[in-house]
C-alpha cells in the first residue's frame, strides 16, 4: 500500500497513492460513517483547478484525489520523486471500491448520469459482483437544484441506507457537487467521471496500451470530437506547458490565491 501524501502540481494537491490505500481510505470511512470527497483528477480536472481560483480552493479542500491521467502520475513522479507503480483511474477505482463494498456488505447509491444510463450501470454492477447491495439511484437533472431540492436529495440518499455514494456528474460539476454535499452526508463521496457510461456500456473504453502510454485522450476525442476538441487540443498543451515551467522553477504555484466560494452553486 502506498500513500505519500498530498503533492503541488500547478497549484492543485494531488495524492501520491496507488489503489489499495484509496480503497482502504474509501471504504475505512464507509465503516465508520464519516465523510470523505474523493475525486480522481486527470488533467483536464487539473485544469479547472489552474484557470479558476474558486475551483482550485474546492479541490484542495477535498480529502483525496488521485492522480487519474497519467501525465498527472507522471507529474508526481518527475517533481517529487513519488516513484508510483500505476495512476489511480477513476474507472478502475470505481470497480475496486464497488468489490470491496460488496464484499464488506456495504450499500452503495449512484446518483448522476441519466436514467437509462443508472439502469444499464446498476445491471452491469449487479452481474459482475452478486452480492453487491444497491440502495438506490437518482438521474442527474442537468442544471442547478434549489434549496428544496438539495434537502429532498440529501433525504432520499441518507434514508436509502447507502455507505458510500458514487457521483457521475462530468468534471468540473461532480466535484462542486461532492464539496458542496460532504458535510451533509456522513460517508464517502466519489466523484467517477466517466466511469457510468464506462461499465454501463453506452460509451467504448480505450484499449489498455493506449491508457498506459498516456494516450487515451486521443482515443476518447476521436470518439466524441465535438465535445471533448477544446478540452484536448488546448488544455494538454497548456498543461504541459505550465509544468514545464513548474519543474524547472521558472513559475511558482501555490494556494495563496485560491479563492474561497461566495455561495453554492449545486448542480444536480
Amino acid at each position: 500500500m502506498i500513500d505519500r501524501g498530498k503533492h503541488n502540481v500547478l497549484g492543485v494537491r494531488i495524492d501520491a497513492l496507488d489503489y489499495e490505500a484509496a480503497v482502504d481510505r474509501i471504504i475505512g470511512a464507509a465503516r465508520e460513517r464519516r465523510p470523505l470527497a474523493v475525486t480522481a483528477l486527470a488533467v483536464h480536472g487539473v485544469m479547472t483547478g489552474v484557470l479558476d481560483p474558486v475551483q482550485r480552493y474546492r479541490l484542495n479542500d477535498l480529502d483525496v484525489v488521485t492522480p487519474d491521467g497519467m501525465p498527472v502520475r507522471w507529474a508526481l513522479d518527475l517533481l517529487y520523486g513519488t516513484r508510483l507503480p500505476d495512476r489511480v483511474a477513476g474507472p478502475v477505482l470505481t470497480l475496486r471500491v464497488v468489490a470491496a463494498a460488496a464484499d464488506a456488505g456495504l450499500p452503495i447509491f449512484l446518483y448522476g448520469s441519466r436514467a437509462e444510463v443508472l439502469e444499464a450501470l446498476t445491471l452491469s454492477l449487479r452481474r459482475r459482483f452478486p452480492t453487491l447491495r444497491v440502495a438506490g439511484v437518482a438521474p442527474s437533472r442537468f442544471r442547478q437544484l434549489t434549496e428544496p431540492e438539495r434537502d429532498e436529495v440529501v433525504a432520499r440518499i441518507r434514508e436509502s441506507g447507502a455507505s458510500l455514494v458514487l457521483v457521475g456528474l462530468g468534471c468540473p460539476r461532480q466535484e462542486v457537487w461532492i464539496y458542496e454535499y460532504r458535510h451533509r452526508l456522513a460517508m464517502p463521496l466519489l466523484a467517477v467521471g466517466a466511469a457510468f457510461d464506462f461499465h454501463a456500456g453506452t460509451v467504448p473504453r480505450a484499449p489498455a496500451w493506449l491508457e498506459r502510454l498516456g494516450l487515451e485522450w486521443v482515443f476518447r476525442l476521436v470518439h466524441d470530437p465535438r465535445r471533448l476538441w477544446r478540452r484536448y487540443l488546448l488544455l494538454n498543451p497548456a498543461y504541459l506547458w505550465l509544468l514545464a515551467l513548474q519543474v524547472t522553477g521558472l513559475r511558482r504555484f501555490d494556494s495563496a490565491t485560491d479563492v474561497p466560494p461566495a455561495g453554492e452553486v449545486s448542480y444536480g
